[in-house]
Order: structure tokens, then C-alpha cells, then sequence
């Protein structure tokens, strides 16, 4: 494989000692939260948001009050956003049916999709007032079914955001709070005296609230583990630098840390996409972010062929894949690890996180690899379910469970199974023993 890079990042081991530093604050601050409570959550809202309220839950008048302050123009675009979303979880949903076969006479197997009772959504606002994460979330939730949504999103400019909040409400939330970070996240998570704890945590988020799922996974259910938003750009000679440049700035104004990559065939495209991206930074009005992002995380890699691209793009495992090639079906045929193709030129990163309809809280850090990005069926929890109904498919199950749980040594076990044999097949099986099967004269 002949594979180049005219760009690179920063040094994996320096990621992981920045990742090591946020481990550490983010077990402090959970224990702090889980002891304290209420206290805790409002002296860390203080300190990190300047932000005290009598109460962090909002009232439906507080509520109302902010949805008023959104204008018809940014309410009507937010109702376009909500339906194409709405529409999509709702085809979802649709395509995941309860299911009951009866896999032999009398024995009938089945399951069933079970919402998860209660979720905290959280919606980023604190350098970027994330409103299209309320719809991701809180909306995808109310779709599938789930009986209590609480959402949280940080103050934005010392104040809730109305965009947000009227998403959050527009999306079904049946609570909101003004909290964010890691308090947010551990308060809804772990409880305090005004918060009732919740069952699953969803939402993207900075890498401390990134870090405090992680670390509540397990006590909580959780979408997915998310980092800084990542973004790879797959180009032939199709497309020119100006497309590919604006791709790779548009998801690296995100933070401060997140990877932006070119895979190309075309040194030429390479090379004029470097020169492209100095240009756009001089008039970007977040290149303070987007430079920072694509000096230490952004890399250009360039390939000899498209067999090469692909086999690069699916180790990468990038959150967001733009793919603007002469043969971007045989990229969708082909690729397997992703969080989200975006095909084609005319389709674009932005379409898919605010408004196109497709979930945008999607796996980073090479976790698409095993897991997909959120939908209505991370909140549907599917149960399965068996009922024997006649003595004939008791008896026969039986004899075989009775053998295949002494063959791993579960007397016990079998016992269950003998029990059946004896009193539905009219068996005489000794206590502990196999039931053995039946001989063809009897």
C-alpha cells in the first residue's frame, strides 16, 4: 500500500495525556456531586457557569416566556428541522416489530421492543447553542415511547437559550434544566434531592461530559462514548479544493480538538486543498478554533488508489465521512466502519447535524467500528420471551435441556428440565441423573 501523508496531527501519546487529565477532574467532580447533591450541582453551576437560579428546572411559564422570545422565522425553520427528524425516527421505529414464532409444536418464542423508562438528554449551549442536539435526542426519545425525558442544556451567555429550550419542548421533554457539564450529568445520573435519577444518558458534549458517561456507564445506560467532533473528507479530482477546504473548516470550527482528514488519490487536490484552507482561515470568524483544530488534529493523506482510500477511511473509523468521488455507491457498498456517509457533493456534513433528518450524536474515536450513531432503537430495549403451551413440547425441551445441562455439570439445572419430563412426559427420571432418550420401541 502507498499511502502519504502531506499533513499530520498531533502525537496520539500527547492525546492521551490530555484524555488522562480529564479522567481525573471528572472522578473528583462525580464525587463531589454524589455526596453532596443539590449543594454540590449548584456550587459547581456557580463556578463554572456564574449561573444560580432559585431553581434549575424550568417552569412552564419560564418555559413559554423563552419559546416567545423566538422569532417566526427561527420557530418555523426549528418545526422544519423537527419534522424531517420526526419523520425519520418515525420510519425507524416503524421497521422494528414485535415478533412471536412458534419455533416448534407447542413452543412459542417471541419479543418485545421495551422503551427505557426515563432518559436525560443533555444539549450542549455553552460556546455554540447546539439547538439541532434537542431534536437528535429529546425528540428520538419521544418517538420511541419513552415515558420521562429530562433534558439539560448550560446557560448560554449567562442566560437559558430560547432556540434550545423551545426545541427541548417542541421534542416532547417532560423536564428541563438549565445545568450544564458535568454537573448536569451527574446530577441526572446519580440523583440529588430535586433531581430523580434517570435510567440512560444521551448527547454529545465536551470531553468532560464525554468522560463523565463513560465513567457513569454501567450504573446508567448510555448512547454511545463520544469525543470532539471528527470529520473525514474522501475526494478524487471530481470535486475542486474550495469544496473539500470548506468541508474540513466547516467541522473543525467545533473545538479546539477536533480531527479534520483529506484521503484523496490527487496530490494536486491535496496540495491545492492545503492552500485553500490557509486562505479561508484568514476569513473564517471562528478560525481562531478551526486553526487551532486543523494545525494539531488535521491530516492529509493522499493514496494511490481508490482500493487503498477505502481500506484507510475504514481504520480511521471517522464520525462524519463526506465521500465526493466518480463511485461513491461502491464507497457506501464497501465501507463498514463510520458514524455517517454523507454521498455526494450536493449532500454536506451541516445538512446531516441540523436538519436533513438523519440522528448527528454519532461514535468517535474509532468506535464505529462496533457501534452505530443514536436512533430511536438505542432507546428501545428489545426482551425476549418464551411460553411452552402443550406436555408433548415440555417434555421434549426437557430431555434435552436435562442432558445439555449435566453435560456442563448443573445438576440443579437439570433438575428444572427433569421436573418437566417427570410430570409432562410421564417419565421416570431419577433424581440428578439424565433424562435419557426415549428407545424407538417405547
Amino acid at each position: 500500500m502507498t499511502v502519504s501523508y502531506l499533513k499530520h496531527g498531533k502525537p496520539a501519546d500527547e492525546r492521551s495525556q490530555d484524555d488522562s487529565q480529564v479522567r481525573q477532574v471528572v472522578e473528583k467532580t462525580l464525587a463531589d456531586i454524589e455526596a453532596g447533591g443539590d449543594a454540590a450541582v449548584r456550587a459547581l453551576s456557580e463556578k463554572f457557569d456564574k449561573y444560580s437560579p432559585p431553581s434549575f428546572r424550568l417552569s412552564a411559564s419560564e418555559i413559554e416566556a423563552l419559546m416567545n422570545r423566538v422569532s417566526d422565522r427561527d420557530m418555523e425553520d426549528l418545526k422544519f428541522a423537527h419534522n424531517q427528524v420526526r419523520g425519520f425516527a418515525e420510519a425507524q421505529r416503524a421497521s422494528m416489530t414485535d415478533i412471536e414464532v412458534e419455533t416448534l409444536p407447542g413452543v412459542v418464542l417471541g419479543h418485545k421492543n421495551i422503551p427505557v423508562q426515563s432518559v436525560g438528554c443533555y444539549v450542549p449551549a455553552g460556546k455554540f447553542p447546539m439547538v439541532a442536539s434537542a431534536h437528535m435526542s429529546v425528540l428520538t426519545a419521544s418517538v420511541a415511547g419513552v415515558p420521562r425525558i429530562a433534558a439539560a442544556t448550560p446557560p448560554f451567555q449567562g442566560e437559558p437559550n430560547p432556540a434550545v429550550i423551545a426545541a427541548m419542548q417542541l421534542g416532547g421533554a417532560h423536564e428541563i434544566y438549565v445545568l450544564g457539564g458535568i454537573q448536569a450529568i451527574g446530577a441526572m445520573a446519580l440523583g440529588t434531592e430535586t433531581i430523580d435519577p434517570v435510567h440512560m444518558l444521551v448527547g454529545p458534549g465536551n470531553a468532560f461530559v464525554a468522560e463523565a458517561k463513560r465513567q457513569l456507564y454501567g450504573r446508567v445506560g448510555i448512547d454511545l462514548f463520544a469525543g470532539p467532533t471528527e470529520t473525514m473528507v474522501i475526494a478524487d479530482e471530481t470535486v475542486d479544493a474550495e469544496l473539500c477546504a470548506t468541508d474540513l473548516l466547516g467541522q473543525a470550527e467545533h473545538g479546539y480538538n477536533s480531527p479534520a482528514v483529506l484521503l484523496t488519490n490527487s496530490e494536486k487536490l491535496a496540495k491545492d486543498t492545503l492552500a485553500e484552507i490557509e486562505r479561508l482561515l484568514e476569513i473564517l470568524p471562528t478560525a481562531e478554533t478551526a486553526r487551532t483544530s486543523w494545525q494539531d488534529y488535521g491530516e492529509v493523506i493522499v493514496c494511490d488508489t481508490y482500493e487503498e482510500m477505502l481500506d484507510v477511511a475504514n481504520d480511521i473509523a471517522s464520525e462524519h465521512v463526506q465521500v465526493m468521488t466518480d463511485r461513491d455507491d461502491w464507497f457506501l457498498e464497501n465501507m463498514h466502519s463510520y458514524g455517517a456517509l454523507f454521498l455526494g457533493p450536493r449532500t454536506n456534513v451541516a445538512n446531516g447535524d441540523k436538519v436533513i433528518g438523519t440522528n448527528h450524536t454519532l461514535p468517535t474515536k474509532k468506535a464505529g467500528r462496533y457501534t452505530g450513531g443514536l436512533w430511536v432503537g438505542k432507546f428501545l430495549k428489545t426482551h425476549s420471551y418464551q411460553k411452552v403451551l402443550t406436555d408433548e413440547a415440555a417434555a421434549k425441551i426437557g430431555e434435552y435441556g436435562s442432558r445439555l445441562c449435566m453435560l456442563e455439570g448443573f445438576v440443579g439445572h437439570a433438575e428444572q428440565c427433569n421436573i418437566r419430563v417427570r410430570r409432562y412426559g410421564g417419565r421416570n427420571v431419577p433424581y440428578g441423573e439424565r433424562a435419557e432418550p426415549l428407545k424407538a420401541a417405547e
